[in-house]
């Protein structure tokens, strides 16, 4: 058990933990994470007090937790993006002014807001402003298809939608009362933004920027809720469902930090969504941590070095295909940037493929942290990098207090080395399904939807979804080991297989896969994965593409590709 730091030093930030976290940090791993994160800061009393109120008032959600901030660190810079920067104490005084905007709007206590924005900082206005009513956070998906937001938004029945511009057409058969943009692109070709000074778009509808400049700005009182946050499943395979969760508190952050060293006041580069789980964990981190966030609405592989390198970041969030598309440039353009002041590149969203962790570590250090987890269970485990020089396909070990077992399909535990269905244990489990459903329980654990195995090693391996293992001839086959072995061929770019179905084997896999030049026959990639796998697993067959369907997080489409199939 790591040293417990001394009481003297934990009293100072006592009135900004929650219970839970108070209760942890007067000794043991909590109070070394917060310590070792540099959250244990000396503040003047009257702003411990300030913050105590703000907090006890506004909860540790979006509301509180970037409140909070305003009142520690008004002056540091919050975000940055393509319209500039604004420190957090700015940030505080443009929600204040669009909440009261949204309220005249009819947005109150209970109500949703649909909130669908690029990373840019309209999707912080819109977020606290929203929060600071009481309202929930309806997240929607920017990949979605009109139809998917038609079934989404009829479900959910928000009472608004936050839009960037480029989606008013998306939207336009969707039943909803109020519609705001967050972004506009003008009729001139010159972009404006949040933060940016506009008026109404060509379609009429109201800015953000507006509404900020007309209303006043001075603090609100609080509303008898907290806001709560649905976040949408990836609908990779079905209709995308809303996972609402309350406020989790400081203690997510100390599960994160646990095996993820961020430090207070770091600047990062968050490139993954802000709509997914993973990019809003990070958002949502900055209030804890003082951080500066830096944003660019869209990912590119370059752009994305150019942004961490100018903008001096430490940290870096994202989604493993983007790891994938900076590693495809040429060495030469990777080469050309400086990511010496990186320490951590935090990914999660999908499994690494192949040989990427290595690729990455190799060019930019060792400082890659991949998660595993889902929308449902939050944080599962986490492969730091020497889980991932030693044992690039694991996912490393489950961070503080979080519990993983590896159970069977009647729910007893499997021994060690056998596979079985994945069940994680933390305090960040999803509350249910807003259209109804839940995840399967077993003895206070939820499924995360896979199934893996515990190593020798005593890392998590995961074989791949519980809905995707095909029997092909009595065999059992996990499409995500033949993917990943396809994955490690020096000419595959990326794979991914499927079952379909076979009149004597009952299913059989079939792959598809994006290469390079010299390109490889089919033949050629059966016989590699003849090579590293038993000849069962060999797909049947291999289809090229130019690329594969993918959602804005990186997930592979497979019900497109089944479509296919």
């Amino acid at each position: 058990m790591p040293p417990s730091l001394p009481s003297s030093l934990l009293r100072p930030i006592a009135p900004i933990l929650n219970p839970v976290l108070a209760r942890a940090a007067r000794g043991g791993t909590a109070a070394t994470v917060l310590a070792r994160a540099g959250l244990v800061r000396p503040y003047l009393p009257s702003q411990l007090l300030t913050v105590g109120k703000v907090l006890t008032k506004w909860g540790t959600g979006p509301a509180g937790g970037f409140t909070a901030l305003a009142v520690l660190d008004p002056d540091r810079e919050g975000i940055v993006d393509e319209r500039g920067s604004s420190t957090w104490g700015e940030m505080h005084r443009r929600s204040n002014a669009l909440a009261r905007a949204l309220k005249e709007r009819g947005v109150g206590e209970g109500d949703a807001v649909a909130i669908m924005c690029r990373n840019h900082r309209g999707f912080a206005d819109a977020t606290v402003a929203a929060a600071k009513l009481g309202a929930d956070l309806l997240y929607l998906n920017t990949a979605f298809a009109g139809p998917q937001l038609v079934d989404v938004l009829e479900r959910e029945k928000p009472r608004a939608v936050i839009h960037d511009e480029e989606f008013t057409d998306l939207l336009a058969d969707a039943s909803v009362g109020q519609r705001l943009l967050a972004w506009t692109d003008g009729s001139s070709g010159h972009v404006t933004g949040a933060g940016a000074p506009s008026s109404t778009s060509d379609d009429g509808l109201g800015t953000l920027d507006e509404l900020i400049e007309r209303y006043p700005d001075a603090d609100l009182d609080p509303p008898g809720r907290h806001a709560r946050i649905v976040i949408l499943t990836s609908g990779t395979t079905g209709t995308p469902k809303g996972a609402p969760r309350t406020e989790a508190g400081i203690g997510a952050a100390v599960s994160l930090l646990s095996r993820i060293p961020l430090r207070y006041g770091m600047r990062i580069h968050v490139a993954a969504p802000l709509f997914h789980t993973w990019g809003f964990a990070h958002y949502m981190l900055a209030a804890l941590m003082g951080e500066t966030v830096v944003l660019r609405r869209r990912f590119d592989p370059e752009g994305f070095l150019q942004a961490i390198q100018d903008e001096r970041c430490e940290a870096a969030a994202v989604i493993p295909v983007m790891l994938q598309r900076v590693m495809a440039l040429p060495p030469e353009v990777r080469d050309r940037y400086d990511l010496t002041r990186v320490e951590v590149v935090a990914a999660s969203g999908s499994a690494l493929p192949g040989d990427l962790a290595l690729e990455w570590m190799d060019q930019f250090g060792d400082n890659l942290y991949n998660l595993y987890g889902s929308t449902e269970v939050a944080y599962a485990s986490v492969a730091d990098p020497t889980d991932l020089r030693e044992a690039p396909t694991s996912a490393g070990r489950p961070p503080y207090a979080t519990v993983v077992r590896i159970l069977d399909d009647e729910g007893f535990p499997v021994p060690d080395g056998e596979p079985g269905r994945i069940f994680v244990g933390n305090g960040m489990l999803f509350e249910g399904y807003t259209g109804g459903g839940h995840k399967e329980m077993r003895d206070g654990l939820m499924s995360s939807g896979d199934v893996g195995r515990i190593g020798p090693d005593g890392r998590l391996y995961v074989e791949g979804r519980d809905d995707e293992m095909i029997v092909s001839g009595g065999e059992n086959v996990f499409p995500a080991e033949v993917e990943d072995c396809l994955a490690r061929h020096e000419r595959v770019v990326e794979a991914a297989a499927v079952g379909v179905d076979d009149p004597d084997f009952g299913k059989r896999l079939r792959a598809f896969v994006v290469v390079s030049e010299p390109a490889p026959t089919e033949d050629d990639l059966k016989d590699w994965v003849k090579q590293n796998l038993a000849r069962y697993k060999v797909p049947r067959e291999i289809v090229f593409l130019d690329e594969l369907p993918r959602n804005a997080t990186g997930k592979i489409l497979k019900r497109e590709l089944m479509e296919r199939a």
